[in-house]
């Protein structure tokens, strides 16, 4: 019954397969649009942007994952986000939709749509088009077929994020199991603050499950996933997470929170989680991914307020691109995050791959070796572990360092 890592995105589950392309919707010579394409008619799930201002794109998926259709592809573009585009802007979805479902002949209300780019500009209809009529022949159910999609749907981002998993479920025949896969892909660099959620990410399994339990599984796994990283406090337009289910696997549907459920539920936490954290150490500019662990909390939204609190400061950012052991910032951050705590009680480490050090501990920050300090803030991979000896509650957010080059990325984003 473990969960095993296998190759394949958003093709390792049975009855996908995807594709991308060149459009030149904005960025000439390279991939720029992605399809995911489902055999047969698939139960959805899907969080969005708690933005206020939502892009076409947004709205046109919310109204399909609301009405509980089923779903057979997904159309994704790279350069222009579609959003701030008023009516012009849907009248785009319906018409691409429309298009996408002549080609592939499928329901338009069938073809999800997610776009990621520069807010405000229209998208050029005809190359749309003209793209998703070459993803429809271009259709693989190949692991390269998905690295390449994943590929096709980043923007600032500096390497492609995708990640499969497979587990034993009973079977729906009632003898034995059979093997369920559930892979995904994201993409997301600038823009990260998840308050549900900061960037695109498409999930695919054949796991046969009620859809209402999907849904619950999908916002349960988000709190502790693609919600606990930052880069730079900015929650996007377009911010959407989907996943599709085929049920091709022919388990025993799910229809309770029975054990199948919790084993398909720790399948979503490891490829959200996975790619999650890719995301946060592939932060615009980023050099060091910062994981901060927060343990013995007295409850657990304490515990991930303060957790991403201290990924989220701008000054730790800054400290751990300067290498700089500045315990200070991270204590300030832990204590304007909102909960109380009593200092006194509190304990900061810093955690490296072989060596530790203790920052704080009894109300005072402490006496450390800072080439040990500077060794351990070397590393890619910066670990903050921070005890407040409250409770049994814990929680981890993930962030990235702020450096010269994340000004210099978005300062001429548009242009």
């Amino acid at each position: 019954m473990s969960i095993r890592n296998i190759p394949g995105g958003v093709t390792a589950a049975r009855g996908f397969s995807a594709s991308s392309c060149e459009a030149g919707i904005k960025y000439p010579n390279r991939k720029d649009m992605a399809m995911v394409f489902a055999d047969v008619p698939c139960a959805v799930a899907g969080t969005f942007t708690s933005n206020r201002v939502k892009a076409a794109p947004v709205l046109w998926n919310m109204d399909i994952v609301k009405k509980g259709e089923p779903v057979r592809a997904v159309v994704v573009n790279t350069g222009i986000a579609n959003a701030g585009t008023g009516e012009a802007g849907m009248r785009l979805c319906r018409e691409t939709a429309a298009h996408a479902a002549r080609v592939l002949d499928i329901p338009a209300g069938s073809v999800l749509l997610g776009s990621t780019g520069v807010i405000g500009p229209n998208l050029p209809l005809d190359r749309m088009n003209a793209g998703i009529s070459v993803l429809a022949k271009s259709l693989s159910k190949t692991a390269e077929a998905a690295t390449s999609a994943s590929v096709a749907i980043m923007t600032t981002d500096t390497v492609n994020k995708e990640t499969a998993v497979a587990f034993d479920l009973p079977s729906a025949s009632g003898e034995g199991t059979v093997t369920v896969h559930l892979g995904g892909m994201s993409k997301g660099s600038g823009m990260i603050h998840p308050n549900m959620c900061t960037m695109l990410a498409y999930l695919t399994t054949d796991c046969a499950i009620d859809r209402g339990l999907l849904q619950k599984a999908l916002r349960a796994v988000v709190a502790d996933t693609f919600n606990m990283i930052t880069v730079d406090g900015d929650t996007s337009t377009n911010d959407t997470l989907l996943v599709l289910s085929s049920a091709l696997a022919e388990n025993r549907l799910i229809t309770a929170e029975d054990d199948s459920y919790r084993l398909f539920c720790q399948a979503l936490f490891t490829v959200c989680r996975e790619l999650a954290v890719r995301m946060a150490g592939d932060g615009e500019g980023a050099t060091h991914l910062i994981e901060t662990r927060v343990i013995h909390a007295d409850t657990k939204e304490n515990a991930r307020a303060l957790a991403r609190s201290v990924v989220g400061s701008s000054l730790v950012k800054a400290m751990i691109y300067g290498k700089d052991a500045n315990c200070g910032r991270v204590l300030c951050a832990l204590g304007y995050a909102g909960p109380d705590f009593d200092p006194e009680r509190l304990t900061i480490d810093l955690q490296g791959e072989k060596d530790s050090l203790c920052f704080y501990r009894d109300g005072c920050v402490q006496t450390f070796d800072e080439e040990k300090a500077l060794a351990l803030l070397s590393e890619h991979d910066i670990h903050l572990l921070c005890d407040m000896n409250m409770g049994r509650e814990e929680a981890t957010a993930w962030g990235c360092d702020l450096t010269y080059d994340y000004v210099k990325i978005n300062g001429d984003y548009r242009t």
